[in-house]
Protein backbone atom coordinates (compact mmCIF):
# COMPACT_ATOMS: atom_id res chain seq x y z
CA UNK A 1 0.00 0.00 0.00
CA UNK A 2 1.52 3.29 -1.41
CA UNK A 3 1.51 6.56 0.97
CA UNK A 4 -1.10 7.76 -0.76
CA UNK A 5 -3.86 4.87 -0.09
CA UNK A 6 -2.93 5.16 3.33
CA UNK A 7 -4.19 9.21 3.61
CA UNK A 8 -7.18 8.96 1.71
CA UNK A 9 -9.74 10.53 3.76
CA UNK A 10 -12.59 8.53 4.37
CA UNK A 11 -16.11 10.54 4.25
CA UNK A 12 -20.05 9.77 4.78
CA UNK A 13 -22.30 11.14 2.93
CA UNK A 14 -26.16 10.08 4.68
CA UNK A 15 -29.15 12.17 2.24
CA UNK A 16 -32.64 10.51 1.29
CA UNK A 17 -31.50 11.51 -2.09
CA UNK A 18 -28.88 9.31 -4.07
CA UNK A 19 -28.69 11.85 -6.85
CA UNK A 20 -26.86 13.89 -4.43
CA UNK A 21 -25.14 11.18 -2.62
CA UNK A 22 -23.76 10.41 -6.34
CA UNK A 23 -22.84 14.27 -6.71
CA UNK A 24 -21.10 14.26 -3.44
CA UNK A 25 -18.74 11.13 -4.79
CA UNK A 26 -18.52 12.99 -7.86
CA UNK A 27 -16.92 15.81 -7.05
CA UNK A 28 -14.78 13.92 -3.15
CA UNK A 29 -13.61 11.24 -5.67
CA UNK A 30 -11.66 13.99 -7.60
CA UNK A 31 -10.21 15.44 -4.87
CA UNK A 32 -8.97 11.31 -3.35
CA UNK A 33 -11.78 11.38 -1.02
CA UNK A 34 -13.57 7.80 -0.65
CA UNK A 35 -16.90 8.24 -0.33
CA UNK A 36 -19.42 6.09 1.05
CA UNK A 37 -22.88 6.80 0.71
CA UNK A 38 -26.27 5.85 3.11
CA UNK A 39 -29.72 6.70 2.03
CA UNK A 40 -31.44 7.72 5.45
CA UNK A 41 -30.33 8.41 9.13
CA UNK A 42 -30.48 4.50 10.59
CA UNK A 43 -28.46 2.97 7.50
CA UNK A 44 -26.09 6.36 8.25
CA UNK A 45 -25.04 5.24 11.38
CA UNK A 46 -24.51 1.68 10.00
CA UNK A 47 -22.42 2.79 7.49
CA UNK A 48 -20.34 4.95 10.27
CA UNK A 49 -20.07 2.30 12.42
CA UNK A 50 -18.60 0.27 9.36
CA UNK A 51 -16.37 2.74 8.15
CA UNK A 52 -15.30 4.74 10.76
CA UNK A 53 -15.02 8.11 8.56
CA UNK A 54 -12.52 10.89 8.79
CA UNK A 55 -16.20 12.82 8.26
CA UNK A 56 -19.55 12.93 8.03
CA UNK A 57 -21.86 14.99 5.76
CA UNK A 58 -25.42 15.28 6.81
CA UNK A 59 -28.18 16.41 5.41
CA UNK A 60 -30.87 17.69 8.02
CA UNK A 61 -34.24 17.00 6.10
CA UNK A 62 -34.61 13.08 6.06
CA UNK A 63 -37.73 10.76 6.41
CA UNK A 64 -37.51 8.14 9.17
CA UNK A 65 -34.48 9.62 11.42
CA UNK A 66 -33.45 12.97 10.31
CA UNK A 67 -30.25 14.51 10.63
CA UNK A 68 -30.42 16.16 14.11
CA UNK A 69 -31.35 12.50 15.27
CA UNK A 70 -28.40 11.32 13.34
CA UNK A 71 -25.99 13.86 15.43
CA UNK A 72 -27.47 13.30 18.37
CA UNK A 73 -27.00 9.54 18.54
CA UNK A 74 -23.60 9.96 17.01
CA UNK A 75 -22.68 12.37 19.91
CA UNK A 76 -23.65 10.30 22.32
CA UNK A 77 -21.65 7.25 21.23
CA UNK A 78 -18.22 6.80 22.25
CA UNK A 79 -17.25 6.10 18.83
CA UNK A 80 -18.83 8.24 16.75
CA UNK A 81 -18.59 11.14 19.04
CA UNK A 82 -15.09 12.23 17.86
CA UNK A 83 -15.54 11.99 14.20
CA UNK A 84 -16.52 15.77 12.36
CA UNK A 85 -19.75 16.69 10.71
CA UNK A 86 -20.65 19.10 8.38
CA UNK A 87 -24.66 19.77 7.81
CA UNK A 88 -25.37 19.59 3.81
CA UNK A 89 -29.27 21.22 3.85
CA UNK A 90 -31.72 22.97 2.03
CA UNK A 91 -32.65 24.57 5.31
CA UNK A 92 -30.80 27.98 4.57
CA UNK A 93 -32.29 29.94 7.21
CA UNK A 94 -29.69 32.05 9.96
CA UNK A 95 -32.07 30.48 12.63
CA UNK A 96 -31.06 26.99 11.36
CA UNK A 97 -27.39 27.61 10.69
CA UNK A 98 -27.01 29.50 14.04
CA UNK A 99 -28.58 26.36 15.64
CA UNK A 100 -26.14 23.90 13.74
CA UNK A 101 -23.31 25.82 14.54
CA UNK A 102 -23.37 27.15 17.78
CA UNK A 103 -26.07 25.45 20.00
CA UNK A 104 -25.02 21.61 18.14
CA UNK A 105 -21.58 22.99 17.05
CA UNK A 106 -21.37 20.88 14.14
CA UNK A 107 -17.75 21.99 12.00
CA UNK A 108 -19.35 23.49 9.22
CA UNK A 109 -22.67 24.24 7.44
CA UNK A 110 -23.00 23.84 3.80
CA UNK A 111 -26.65 25.11 2.36
CA UNK A 112 -27.97 23.40 -1.40
CA UNK A 113 -27.79 23.93 -3.68
CA UNK A 114 -23.41 24.42 -3.44
CA UNK A 115 -21.02 24.65 -5.82
CA UNK A 116 -18.42 21.86 -5.99
CA UNK A 117 -15.65 24.36 -4.93
CA UNK A 118 -17.70 24.88 -1.96
CA UNK A 119 -18.33 21.53 -0.52
CA UNK A 120 -14.51 20.84 -1.15
CA UNK A 121 -13.29 23.75 0.73
CA UNK A 122 -15.73 23.18 3.80
CA UNK A 123 -14.27 19.35 3.94
CA UNK A 124 -10.42 20.40 3.70
CA UNK A 125 -11.25 23.22 6.64
CA UNK A 126 -12.90 20.83 8.71
CA UNK A 127 -10.71 17.85 7.97
CA UNK A 128 -7.41 20.20 8.55
CA UNK A 129 -8.78 21.81 11.84
CA UNK A 130 -9.11 18.03 13.14
CA UNK A 131 -5.25 17.20 11.68
CA UNK A 132 -3.93 20.38 13.71
CA UNK A 133 -6.41 19.44 16.64
CA UNK A 134 -5.09 15.60 16.64
CA UNK A 135 -1.18 16.85 16.96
Amino acid sequence: MSDYEKKKRVVVCIEDEKEMIDLVKLILDQQGFEVFGAVGGELGLEQITKVSPDLVLLDLMMPGMDGWEVYQKMKASDSMRHIPVIIVTAKAQSIDKVLGLHIAKVEDYVTKPFGPRELVESVQKVLAKRAVTES
